[in-house]
């Protein structure tokens, strides 16, 4: 199911459920909260990997306040695979919905439910952004404590009645606080709510880190080996020509990208230029390789998995993309990510740590895509992105490189 419908059926469809909803909780369903603390805690966040990986705060608190094993997460299945990865959770605590098509996911959900009333959930965090969809499965998984967004005095989209701990979403503050947050109000009373008198940790990265073994090196290298002969051992830089259909504003032309390889290539000659991304996007990857025109310069876009990807940057020594969900894997390992932001503001979305290096044009127009309005924008011409130039990005990451080389001289030095 595409991004545009999941949208429109979300509003279609959960605006009237999540009315009938708030109106049998007003009428038949409000009850005190039935334990002093959670025992059992239910995560719903159906889709974007790239914000999973900016959940780990989030997680980490849920572990230590119940135990690992009592810590659930529900999502679509195909938004599985990096959750996975974090290896936060047992792999039995993950709950899938598969979104298929709208039959499919509907009783791929009311299966999904089934479960969750079996195990006893007792607490939901919802970390969707005023979806309904998600408002709706946090009431019927039948848990007491409900947290997540309500949209108050118009500041979000309706999505009913549903919770016990109404938060406001709070623009100003990182993503991953944000998460945080809605596992730190389970330690106050739902009456103060959507006063939160609480400080917020500070951002941070997280705990999970990615080791891959000797054996996935070993099958990456000779998957570079096949593409790029005997510049496999180059210094690789990678590219990340695309974004996701959910927000395609994030895209920065293909075009640029072809330039900032050529440039690359000819102010580095001890590199390898090497384009990702999704078996959907194979076929425009080769043809921006056969545009950049050097025997340095080859796509493994379909030919790697997740964990293949996550190996390459363990690899690899910086990676240049749009805002999208490779900025954030890539912030499990030691690889530098040059992260090119437009309808959305690095100040809430960028990856945390000294490796990220956020480059954002800062137009009077953006961001223009949030919280509050679906992720939707009226723009169709992407100025924000297209005002980051190639030279800046050639000098951002050019730097990035010679830092890289002075720290790889000192440890052989040492």
């Amino acid at each position: 199911m595409n991004v545009s419908r999941m949208r429109q059926i979300d509003h279609w469809l959960g605006t009237p459920i999540c009315w009938l909803l708030t109106l049998w909780r007003k009428l038949f369903s409000r009850r005190a909260l039935e334990v002093a603390r959670p025992r059992k805690i239910l995560f719903i966040k159906l889709a974007e990997q790239g914000s999973t990986v900016l959940a780990q705060s989030a997680l980490q608190a849920a572990v230590e306040r119940v135990g690992r094993e009592n810590v659930y997460f529900l999502l679509f299945a195909e938004n599985r695979p990096i959750l996975d990865l974090l290896n936060l959770l047992p792999p039995e605590n993950i709950i899938e919905i598969r979104a298929t098509g709208l039959f499919a996911a509907v009783i791929s959900a009311v299966r999904a439910l089934r479960r969750v009333w079996k195990l006893g959930v007792d607490a939901t965090i919802d970390m969707e952004f005023f979806a309904r969809s998600s408002a709706a499965l946090s009431y019927l998984s039948g848990a007491t404590w409900r947290v997540g967004f309500h949209a108050l005095n118009g500041a979000g989209r309706y999505r009913g009645d549903l919770l016990t701990h109404r938060l406001g979403f709070n623009p100003y503050l990182h993503t991953s606080q944000v998460f945080r947050l809605l596992v730190d109000a389970l330690d106050h009373s739902p009456e103060g709510f959507p006063r939160f008198d609480h400080v917020p940790e500070p951002a941070s990265p997280g705990p999970s880190a990615f080791h891959p073994t000797g054996v996935e090196r070993a099958e990456v290298r000779e998957i570079l080996r096949a593409q790029l002969g005997r510049f496999e051992g180059s210094r690789l830089i990678l590219l990340n020509a695309n974004a996701s259909d959910l927000v395609p504003l994030r895209r920065w032309p293909s075009d640029r990208y072809v330039e900032l390889a050529r440039q690359l290539l000819a102010a580095h000659p001890d590199a390898a230029v090497v384009f990702t991304g999704a078996l959907s996007e194979a076929r425009a990857a080769r043809q921006l390789v056969a545009e950049v025109g050097s025997n340095r310069c080859a796509s493994l876009a379909g030919l790697t998995t997740l964990r293949q990807l996550m190996v390459l940057y363990t690899l690899s020594e910086v990676l240049i993309t749009n805002d999208s969900g490779p900025a954030h894997f890539a912030t499990l390992t030691p690889i530098d990510v040059v992260v090119l932001f437009g309808p959305e503001t690095p100040k809430l979305f960028a990856g945390i740590g000294e490796r990220t290096h956020p480059l954002w044009a800062g137009l009077a127009c953006s961001p223009c895509i949030n919280a509050f309005n679906d992720r939707n924008s009226a723009c169709r011409d992407n100025a924000c992105m297209k005002h980051i130039a190639v030279e800046r990005v050639f000098a951002v990451t050019t730097e990035v490189l010679e830092t890289r080389r002075g720290r790889s001289e000192i440890r052989r030095a040492a």
